[in-house]
């Protein structure tokens, strides 16, 4: 992707150097001449480019400080005007060989500034034109695949009072002398019920989200090799925090899925979710087969989902870093400033 964008980068500012040799070359420069001093101000509009677009523009304008963007903006500007004096006058004596000339400073000054003023604004306003474009495109494409998975959830959905009912059911027909199923059986009812009537709402408390992480562990176990040993540890953090729904437990199904049941050696998950300064860390480390390393390509509401939904709800705002090796596979997930952004 850096590589793509550079290479676009590229191709464009030689574009725009063969635009400008050709078109504003006339009868008094030479083609040679007219290469050398289009290059000279190629380089100085650079600069202003990459000055505006990487430091002012998202420092100052999109922040709504105007008139910090506007003394940097001209600042700029000058700053290389100011420059190009001696490049020109190194250029008309050294390479063009020009004898006895004259140099006006003050002209040079001028002209090279409303040169590199008027492109700069140019290529900068083609810019911001067509990132607004970009996101206006990209908005729309995400409200549509909003409209998209709601339509979908509700063809999903079925009658949760009929469920419930069902439950109800099982559990009265399951022998009570059988506690740890008829346990199991309202565990699973605590998650069904905390999906379906807690999980609508764009962001919830953390604590539903670690209650729900151990109810999931605890129907895990049952099901299990007893030599792999689950581990979640929550510390001392504070679960009042505000986070998106159900973000964490795709890594640990998929812990679940894949870690390693053959050979001697002790097999473990663990699952940590701890407070660092202001960020949210979770982490979750199992140990696996050779033959299974696939997590990637695991099903239902997959990484590449989790990804996603971060990308949406968290831009700019997470680290996700996920270890694949032979024997262990490694998740960490880091939200930004969440107690900044939510609790004191």
């Amino acid at each position: 992707m850096k590589t793509s964008k550079a290479l676009y980068h590229f191709l464009f500012w030689v574009s725009a150097y063969f635009f400008w040799v050709f078109i504003f070359r006339n009868g008094t420069l030479v083609l040679t001449r007219t290469i050398t001093i289009q290059f000279c101000y190629l380089a100085f509009i650079c600069m202003n480019y990459y000055f505006n677009a990487l430091y002012t523009i998202p420092c100052f304008l999109n922040k709504q400080k105007y008139l910090g963007f506007g003394i940097l903006f001209i600042a700029g500007i000058a700053a290389t005007a100011v420059m190009r004096v001696p490049v020109s006058m190194f250029v008309s004596t050294y390479i063009f060989k020009a004898a006895s000339v004259r140099f006006d400073y003050v002209s040079i000054f001028w002209d090279s500034f409303i040169n590199i003023f008027f492109w700069v604004v140019c290529i900068l306003a083609a810019k911001m034109v067509i990132e607004k474009i970009r996101s206006q495109v990209y908005i729309e494409q995400i409200e549509k695949e909003k409209a998209t998975n709601e339509l979908n959830f509700l063809r999903a959905q079925f009658n949760p009072h009929f469920l419930f009912n069902s439950i109800n059911s099982i559990y009265g027909h399951i022998d009570k002398s059988n506690k740890d199923a008829r346990h199991m059986l309202l565990v699973f009812s605590e998650m069904l019920r905390y999906q379906l009537y807690e999980c609508n709402d764009e962001q919830i408390q953390l604590s539903g989200e670690i209650n729900y992480i151990r109810n999931y562990i605890a129907i895990q176990k049952g099901r299990i090799d007893e030599r792999i040993a689950v581990t979640f540890d929550t510390g001392d953090i504070d679960g009042q925090v505000m986070v998106a729904p159900l973000l964490f437990i795709t890594f640990i199904e998929n812990a679940f899925k894949y870690v390693g049941f053959t050979g001697h050696k002790q097999n473990h998950i663990d699952i940590t979710l701890a407070r660092e300064g202001r960020n949210l860390v979770f982490t979750v480390f199992n140990t696996t087969d050779n033959h299974v390393n696939q997590a990637e390509k695991s099903s239902g509401l997959g990484i590449a989902n989790t990804k996603r939904r971060l990308e949406i709800l968290y831009p700019g705002k997470h680290q996700l870093t996920i270890v694949n090796e032979h024997t262990q596979y490694h998740v960490t997930l880091i939200l930004m400033n969440i107690w900044s952004y939510n609790a004191s």
